[in-house]
Protein backbone atom coordinates (compact mmCIF):
# COMPACT_ATOMS: atom_id res chain seq x y z
CA UNK A 1 0.00 0.00 0.00
CA UNK A 2 2.29 2.82 -1.21
CA UNK A 3 -0.19 5.51 -0.16
CA UNK A 4 -0.57 4.21 3.40
CA UNK A 5 -0.04 6.94 5.99
CA UNK A 6 0.84 6.19 9.62
CA UNK A 7 0.70 8.87 12.32
CA UNK A 8 1.83 8.98 15.94
CA UNK A 9 1.43 11.20 19.00
CA UNK A 10 4.25 10.84 21.55
CA UNK A 11 3.60 12.80 24.76
CA UNK A 12 6.16 14.93 26.60
CA UNK A 13 6.79 14.03 30.22
CA UNK A 14 7.79 15.71 33.45
CA UNK A 15 10.72 13.95 35.10
CA UNK A 16 9.99 14.51 38.78
CA UNK A 17 13.20 13.06 40.08
CA UNK A 18 15.30 9.99 40.79
CA UNK A 19 14.37 7.81 43.74
CA UNK A 20 17.64 5.99 44.51
CA UNK A 21 20.93 7.43 43.32
CA UNK A 22 22.85 5.34 45.89
CA UNK A 23 22.33 1.95 44.25
CA UNK A 24 22.78 0.37 47.69
CA UNK A 25 20.34 -2.45 46.90
CA UNK A 26 21.84 -3.18 43.49
CA UNK A 27 19.43 -1.03 41.47
CA UNK A 28 20.35 2.48 40.36
CA UNK A 29 18.14 5.49 39.62
CA UNK A 30 14.44 4.64 39.60
CA UNK A 31 12.33 7.66 38.75
CA UNK A 32 8.87 9.20 38.77
CA UNK A 33 7.23 11.14 35.98
CA UNK A 34 3.97 12.31 34.45
CA UNK A 35 2.82 12.39 30.81
CA UNK A 36 1.53 15.70 29.42
CA UNK A 37 -1.21 16.42 26.91
CA UNK A 38 -0.35 19.85 25.57
CA UNK A 39 3.26 19.18 24.53
CA UNK A 40 4.03 16.26 22.25
CA UNK A 41 5.85 15.04 19.18
CA UNK A 42 3.39 14.44 16.36
CA UNK A 43 4.46 13.09 13.00
CA UNK A 44 3.31 11.02 10.03
CA UNK A 45 5.11 8.67 7.63
CA UNK A 46 4.43 7.52 4.08
CA UNK A 47 6.54 5.64 1.55
CA UNK A 48 8.47 7.82 -0.89
CA UNK A 49 11.12 7.72 -3.61
CA UNK A 50 13.79 8.88 -1.12
CA UNK A 51 14.13 9.88 2.52
CA UNK A 52 12.43 13.22 3.19
CA UNK A 53 11.86 14.80 6.60
CA UNK A 54 9.99 18.06 7.04
CA UNK A 55 9.23 20.06 10.17
CA UNK A 56 10.81 20.85 13.56
CA UNK A 57 13.71 18.71 14.88
CA UNK A 58 14.17 17.32 11.37
CA UNK A 59 17.94 16.76 11.79
CA UNK A 60 17.36 14.54 14.81
CA UNK A 61 14.56 12.73 12.99
CA UNK A 62 16.73 12.05 9.91
CA UNK A 63 19.51 10.51 12.01
CA UNK A 64 17.03 8.43 13.98
CA UNK A 65 15.28 7.19 10.83
CA UNK A 66 18.50 6.24 9.08
CA UNK A 67 19.79 4.40 12.14
CA UNK A 68 16.56 2.48 12.73
CA UNK A 69 16.07 1.54 9.09
CA UNK A 70 19.60 0.18 9.03
CA UNK A 71 19.12 -1.83 12.22
CA UNK A 72 15.73 -3.14 11.10
CA UNK A 73 16.89 -3.84 7.53
CA UNK A 74 14.01 -1.88 5.98
CA UNK A 75 14.04 0.81 3.33
CA UNK A 76 14.50 4.43 4.36
CA UNK A 77 12.61 5.55 1.26
CA UNK A 78 9.99 7.29 3.36
CA UNK A 79 8.60 10.76 3.87
CA UNK A 80 8.19 11.99 7.45
CA UNK A 81 6.15 15.10 8.15
CA UNK A 82 6.67 16.44 11.67
CA UNK A 83 3.68 18.49 12.77
CA UNK A 84 5.14 19.30 16.19
CA UNK A 85 8.19 18.29 18.20
CA UNK A 86 8.89 18.46 21.92
CA UNK A 87 11.50 21.21 22.51
CA UNK A 88 14.97 19.69 22.69
CA UNK A 89 17.07 19.52 25.88
CA UNK A 90 14.67 21.36 28.18
CA UNK A 91 13.75 18.38 30.36
CA UNK A 92 10.64 17.06 28.59
CA UNK A 93 12.00 13.85 27.06
CA UNK A 94 12.33 15.01 23.46
CA UNK A 95 14.95 12.46 22.40
CA UNK A 96 13.15 9.44 23.78
CA UNK A 97 9.80 10.47 22.36
CA UNK A 98 11.24 11.20 18.91
CA UNK A 99 12.94 7.80 18.88
CA UNK A 100 9.80 5.98 19.99
CA UNK A 101 7.64 7.97 17.57
CA UNK A 102 9.77 7.15 14.53
CA UNK A 103 10.29 3.56 15.65
CA UNK A 104 6.55 3.12 16.10
CA UNK A 105 5.56 4.42 12.68
CA UNK A 106 8.26 2.33 10.97
CA UNK A 107 7.07 -0.67 12.97
CA UNK A 108 3.51 -0.12 11.75
CA UNK A 109 4.45 0.78 8.18
CA UNK A 110 6.53 -2.37 7.71
CA UNK A 111 4.46 -4.60 10.03
CA UNK A 112 7.50 -5.57 12.12
CA UNK A 113 5.69 -6.60 15.30
CA UNK A 114 8.06 -4.78 17.67
CA UNK A 115 7.15 -3.74 21.19
CA UNK A 116 7.81 -0.26 22.54
CA UNK A 117 10.59 -1.67 24.71
CA UNK A 118 12.24 -3.36 21.76
CA UNK A 119 12.22 -0.03 19.92
CA UNK A 120 13.66 1.69 23.00
CA UNK A 121 16.45 -0.89 23.19
CA UNK A 122 17.34 -0.40 19.53
CA UNK A 123 17.58 3.36 20.03
CA UNK A 124 19.47 3.13 23.36
CA UNK A 125 16.67 4.78 25.31
CA UNK A 126 16.00 4.04 28.97
CA UNK A 127 19.68 3.87 29.86
CA UNK A 128 18.91 5.61 33.16
CA UNK A 129 15.29 6.65 33.52
CA UNK A 130 12.49 4.45 32.23
CA UNK A 131 9.65 6.95 32.56
CA UNK A 132 9.85 8.17 28.96
CA UNK A 133 9.22 4.60 27.81
CA UNK A 134 6.56 4.14 30.50
CA UNK A 135 4.55 7.22 29.55
CA UNK A 136 4.65 6.25 25.87
CA UNK A 137 3.29 2.84 26.84
CA UNK A 138 0.66 3.96 29.37
CA UNK A 139 0.60 7.70 30.08
CA UNK A 140 -0.39 8.98 33.51
CA UNK A 141 1.98 8.86 36.47
CA UNK A 142 4.75 6.30 36.10
CA UNK A 143 7.35 5.02 38.55
CA UNK A 144 10.17 2.87 37.21
CA UNK A 145 12.29 0.48 39.23
CA UNK A 146 15.70 1.62 38.06
CA UNK A 147 18.50 -0.46 36.59
CA UNK A 148 19.77 -3.75 37.97
CA UNK A 149 22.61 -5.86 36.60
CA UNK A 150 20.35 -7.62 34.09
CA UNK A 151 18.04 -4.71 33.23
CA UNK A 152 17.48 -3.97 29.55
CA UNK A 153 14.97 -1.14 30.02
CA UNK A 154 13.85 -0.06 33.52
CA UNK A 155 10.58 -1.78 34.49
CA UNK A 156 7.44 0.18 35.35
CA UNK A 157 6.57 -0.71 38.95
CA UNK A 158 3.66 1.69 39.41
CA UNK A 159 1.21 3.33 37.02
CA UNK A 160 -1.66 5.58 38.10
CA UNK A 161 -4.04 8.04 36.47
CA UNK A 162 -3.65 11.67 37.49
CA UNK A 163 -6.93 13.34 38.58
CA UNK A 164 -8.42 15.18 35.61
CA UNK A 165 -8.81 18.49 37.46
CA UNK A 166 -5.11 18.78 38.40
CA UNK A 167 -2.97 21.15 36.37
CA UNK A 168 0.78 21.46 35.96
CA UNK A 169 2.34 24.87 35.40
CA UNK A 170 5.58 24.83 33.42
CA UNK A 171 8.11 27.67 33.49
CA UNK A 172 10.43 27.75 30.47
CA UNK A 173 13.72 29.64 30.12
CA UNK A 174 14.25 30.11 26.38
CA UNK A 175 17.94 30.96 26.78
CA UNK A 176 19.36 27.67 27.94
CA UNK A 177 19.39 23.91 27.70
CA UNK A 178 19.85 21.28 30.36
CA UNK A 179 22.85 18.98 30.41
CA UNK A 180 22.73 16.27 27.74
CA UNK A 181 24.96 13.91 25.80
CA UNK A 182 28.58 13.81 26.98
CA UNK A 183 27.96 16.64 29.44
CA UNK A 184 25.31 14.56 31.18
CA UNK A 185 27.52 11.45 31.25
CA UNK A 186 30.41 13.42 32.75
CA UNK A 187 28.12 15.12 35.27
CA UNK A 188 27.02 11.76 36.68
CA UNK A 189 30.68 10.76 37.05
CA UNK A 190 31.41 13.93 39.05
CA UNK A 191 28.54 13.58 41.51
CA UNK A 192 29.26 12.64 45.13
CA UNK A 193 27.89 9.42 46.63
CA UNK A 194 24.18 9.69 47.43
CA UNK A 195 23.19 8.66 50.95
CA UNK A 196 21.39 5.31 51.01
CA UNK A 197 19.54 6.50 54.11
CA UNK A 198 18.19 9.43 52.11
CA UNK A 199 17.27 7.12 49.24
CA UNK A 200 15.37 4.93 51.72
CA UNK A 201 13.53 7.98 53.05
CA UNK A 202 12.50 9.09 49.57
CA UNK A 203 11.26 5.60 48.66
CA UNK A 204 9.28 5.45 51.91
CA UNK A 205 7.73 8.88 51.26
CA UNK A 206 6.78 7.97 47.71
CA UNK A 207 5.38 4.54 48.55
CA UNK A 208 3.46 5.41 51.70
CA UNK A 209 2.54 9.06 51.06
CA UNK A 210 2.96 10.19 47.46
CA UNK A 211 1.26 7.36 45.59
CA UNK A 212 -1.63 6.92 48.05
CA UNK A 213 -2.18 10.69 47.81
CA UNK A 214 -2.67 10.38 44.03
CA UNK A 215 -5.13 7.52 44.57
CA UNK A 216 -7.08 9.65 47.07
CA UNK A 217 -6.72 12.84 44.97
CA UNK A 218 -4.85 14.67 47.74
CA UNK A 219 -2.74 17.10 45.73
CA UNK A 220 -1.21 18.79 48.78
CA UNK A 221 0.22 15.57 50.20
CA UNK A 222 1.39 14.42 46.77
CA UNK A 223 2.93 17.84 46.19
CA UNK A 224 4.77 17.77 49.51
CA UNK A 225 6.41 14.46 48.61
CA UNK A 226 7.50 15.71 45.17
CA UNK A 227 8.86 18.94 46.65
CA UNK A 228 10.89 17.00 49.21
CA UNK A 229 12.19 14.62 46.54
CA UNK A 230 13.09 17.54 44.28
CA UNK A 231 14.83 19.40 47.09
CA UNK A 232 16.92 16.37 48.02
CA UNK A 233 17.89 15.36 44.49
CA UNK A 234 18.34 18.98 43.42
CA UNK A 235 20.82 19.58 46.23
CA UNK A 236 22.70 16.46 45.12
CA UNK A 237 22.93 17.75 41.53
CA UNK A 238 23.62 21.38 42.53
CA UNK A 239 27.38 21.08 42.11
CA UNK A 240 27.09 20.19 38.41
CA UNK A 241 24.06 22.27 37.39
CA UNK A 242 24.73 25.45 39.36
CA UNK A 243 22.05 25.06 42.04
CA UNK A 244 18.82 23.23 42.71
CA UNK A 245 17.48 24.95 39.58
CA UNK A 246 19.62 25.37 36.47
CA UNK A 247 18.10 28.80 35.76
CA UNK A 248 18.10 31.42 38.56
CA UNK A 249 15.12 33.16 36.93
CA UNK A 250 13.13 29.92 36.85
CA UNK A 251 14.06 29.44 40.51
CA UNK A 252 12.67 32.88 41.32
CA UNK A 253 9.43 32.14 39.49
CA UNK A 254 9.07 28.77 41.24
CA UNK A 255 9.59 30.40 44.64
CA UNK A 256 6.78 32.85 43.87
CA UNK A 257 4.50 30.03 42.73
CA UNK A 258 5.11 28.19 45.99
CA UNK A 259 4.17 31.34 47.89
CA UNK A 260 0.88 31.42 45.95
CA UNK A 261 0.00 27.91 47.11
CA UNK A 262 1.33 25.80 44.22
CA UNK A 263 2.73 22.40 45.21
CA UNK A 264 5.12 19.78 43.75
CA UNK A 265 7.76 22.44 43.16
CA UNK A 266 10.62 21.21 41.01
CA UNK A 267 12.72 21.10 37.88
CA UNK A 268 12.11 18.44 35.25
CA UNK A 269 15.25 16.43 34.54
CA UNK A 270 18.28 18.72 33.95
CA UNK A 271 15.97 21.64 33.25
CA UNK A 272 15.97 24.48 32.74
CA UNK A 273 12.18 23.96 32.82
CA UNK A 274 10.50 24.25 36.21
CA UNK A 275 7.13 22.77 37.15
CA UNK A 276 4.52 22.80 39.88
CA UNK A 277 0.95 21.56 40.39
CA UNK A 278 -2.36 23.16 41.36
CA UNK A 279 -5.79 21.65 41.89
CA UNK A 280 -7.84 23.36 39.17
CA UNK A 281 -7.80 24.84 35.69
CA UNK A 282 -9.04 28.16 37.06
CA UNK A 283 -6.18 28.45 39.54
CA UNK A 284 -3.61 27.51 36.91
CA UNK A 285 -4.92 30.02 34.38
CA UNK A 286 -5.00 32.78 37.01
CA UNK A 287 -1.42 32.10 38.09
CA UNK A 288 -0.13 31.98 34.52
CA UNK A 289 -1.86 35.28 33.75
CA UNK A 290 -0.43 36.92 36.86
CA UNK A 291 3.06 35.60 36.12
CA UNK A 292 3.03 37.06 32.63
CA UNK A 293 2.66 40.46 34.23
CA UNK A 294 4.84 39.96 37.31
CA UNK A 295 7.78 38.51 35.37
CA UNK A 296 7.38 40.61 32.23
CA UNK A 297 10.94 41.93 32.69
CA UNK A 298 12.20 38.34 32.27
CA UNK A 299 11.36 38.29 28.57
CA UNK A 300 13.07 34.91 28.12
CA UNK A 301 10.63 33.19 30.50
CA UNK A 302 7.35 31.71 29.33
CA UNK A 303 4.58 29.91 31.18
CA UNK A 304 2.25 27.07 30.20
CA UNK A 305 -0.63 25.36 31.97
CA UNK A 306 -0.81 21.65 31.09
CA UNK A 307 -2.96 18.64 31.85
CA UNK A 308 -1.76 15.12 32.53
CA UNK A 309 -2.26 12.62 29.71
CA UNK A 310 -3.70 9.43 31.16
CA UNK A 311 -3.08 7.43 28.00
CA UNK A 312 0.12 6.56 26.19
CA UNK A 313 1.42 7.28 22.74
CA UNK A 314 -1.10 6.86 19.95
CA UNK A 315 -0.20 5.19 16.63
CA UNK A 316 -2.89 5.20 13.94
CA UNK A 317 -3.46 4.92 10.20
CA UNK A 318 -4.89 7.90 8.36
Amino acid sequence: MPDRKISVIAPARLHMGFIDLSGSLGRHFGSIGVALNEISTRLSITKAAELQVNGPSSDRAIKCTQRLCGLLNVSDQVKIDIEAAIPEHVGLGSGTQMSLAIGSVLNELYDLGLTTREIAQLTHRGMRSGIGIGVFEQGGLVVDGGRGEQTVTPPVISHMDIPEQWRFILVFDQRGQGLHGEQEINAFKELPVFSHQEAARLCYLLMMQGLPAVAEQNINLFGDVITQLQQSVGEHFASVQGGIFTSPEVAEAMQWLEQQGAVAIGQTSWGPTGFCAVDSEQKADALVSEMQTKFANFDHLSFVSATARNSGGDVFSV
